[in-house]
């Protein structure tokens, strides 16, 4: 069956229907994706509140008993139930003490120079970290301390960098590669909510320790990791507490252990090890929960199909208030955006490319490395596009935006092959288009 869209008024909306489009632009309204679920009479009134009409997918429609059941919280990645239900929790706004706000000091391309070493010299350091603690030893966490305050800083004078550099290289083992991407998209998370340096360093250090506890599973549960029975999960998830009994003594600060011992609780009190809920779960924790399961989505085990970041997006923001705290998900998704950095992309004259950054004010139009033409074919030299920019002022009709996000690994699109320059292209869009 296909999609139809239908224009409806915003007082004649119902929980169930999916919001396609509205009457003005999207990044002039608080909703942080485009296209979403009514879930509920709040949603109606913020659409009120902002809208007089909008476009739904006549098809999209459910029920709403259907939608509640569809939209439960996933246990793996092939929809197995992580919970028992999906109650919603309402919590009050987060509140930032003294809030930090940052400002990018250096340009993408000499952060992206500066930290080129730093991850290969983290992946060492967190290699070193567990191999220790597989054979039973006291783990020295001085290098990775100083490690994680390089990142910091790096995230600090740059939040793009660091985030670029962790989607695009690759690496040798998927346990430091979960470890260290999860520590840099909280970090960017965090940078965003305001938080100082001492608690962004407690943050990524937490991060970073937050799956040591993995190397006590056998491989067959590690190597099928979002594909376990009940048996097999309830052994699974005793990983988060051996984690805090092999860091016990290595002198690491209560805020740093409280993200290992927190990472996996979730907003509904559907997490492990104490499936604690709410404001019980300590703020690092929940910012590291939102962080790591967001990289379990777009970066699973090679067994797995990885989702796109547009979809990841998509799937946390449905879940606001129920496994993750509402604002928190907002947050998150403003600082990283719809489509995050390193994002593979369709626009929709036929080009594909990568975001390179994105901006808060125009979540829909990031800046993208284009690297094949309208045929898809590769280009020699790779041309940095920012779409806000272009489609500034333009009609819509002439406007060009992303058609689609691409899986990681798309064919065809290796940046690795291209230089970064941070800067826009000095040809013209429509050079690229008839060029």
């Amino acid at each position: 069956m296909g999609v139809q869209q239908r224009k409806v008024a915003v007082q004649d909306l119902e929980v169930g229907m999916f919001v396609s489009d509205l009457d003005r632009p999207w990044h002039q309204t608080p909703f942080p994706i485009q296209g979403f679920y009514i879930r509920s009479q709040d949603d109606v009134r913020a659409l009120t509140s902002h809208c007089k009409w909008v476009m739904i997918d006549v098809a999209e429609i459910r029920e709403s008993k259907e939608l509640k059941e569809s939209l439960k919280p996933l246990f793996g990645r092939n929809g197995a139930r992580r919970g028992n239900g999906r109650q919603e929790l309402q919590l009050p706004p987060l509140s930032i003490r003294e809030p930090v706000s940052y400002e990018a000091v250096t340009t993408l391309k000499k952060e992206m120079k500066a930290s080129q070493r730093l991850l290969d010299d983290a992946e060492l350091a967190l290699n070193r970290v567990f191999e220790t603690a597989r054979l039973g030893g006291v783990a020295d966490l001085k290098p990775i301390a100083q490690i994680t305050s390089k990142m910091v800083s790096s995230v600090i004078r740059q939040p793009d960098a660091l985030l670029w550099l962790s989607r695009t290289r690759q690496h040798d083992k998927y346990i430091y590669r979960h470890a260290l991407n999860t520590s840099v998209w909280a970090l960017v998370c965090g940078r965003h909510l305001g938080l100082n340096e001492g608690l962004l360093n407690h943050l990524g250090l937490g991060c970073l320790l937050s799956q040591v506890g993995k190397v006590t599973l056998p491989r067959e549960i590690l190597d099928r990791e979002g594909q376990l029975n009940a048996d097999e999960f309830a052994q699974y998830r005793g990983y988060v507490t051996s984690g805090i009994a092999l860091l016990d003594g290595c002198g690491l600060s209560r805020a740093v252990l409280s993200v290992v011992q927190g990472h996996r609780e979730r907003h509904n009190g559907s997490g492990f090890p104490e499936g604690v809920r709410g404001d019980r779960i300590p703020l690092l924790a929940k910012v590291a929960g939102i962080a790591e399961f967001f990289e379990s989505l777009v970066e699973p085990r090679d067994t797995l199909e990885p989702m796109t970041p547009a979809k990841a997006v998509t799937l946390l923001y449905e879940m606001r208030n129920i496994e993750f705290q509402e604002d928190l998900v907002e947050n998150f998704i403003q600082s990283i955006g719809i489509y995050p950095t390193g994002s593979l992309v369709e626009l929709t004259d036929g080009q594909r490319g990568i975001v390179v950054s994105h901006s808060p004010e125009r979540r829909l139009w990031p800046r993208v490395m284009v690297m094949t033409d309208v045929d898809r074919q590769p280009l020699k030299s790779a041309k940095v596009i920012d779409l806000a920019r272009y489609n500034e002022g333009r009609e819509a009709g002439e406007t060009v935006q992303i058609r689609e996000c691409l899986p990681h690994g798309t064919r065809g699109l290796d940046p690795s092959r291209y230089d970064v320059t941070g800067g826009e292209s000095r040809w013209s869009l429509t050079r690229l288009i008839n060029g």
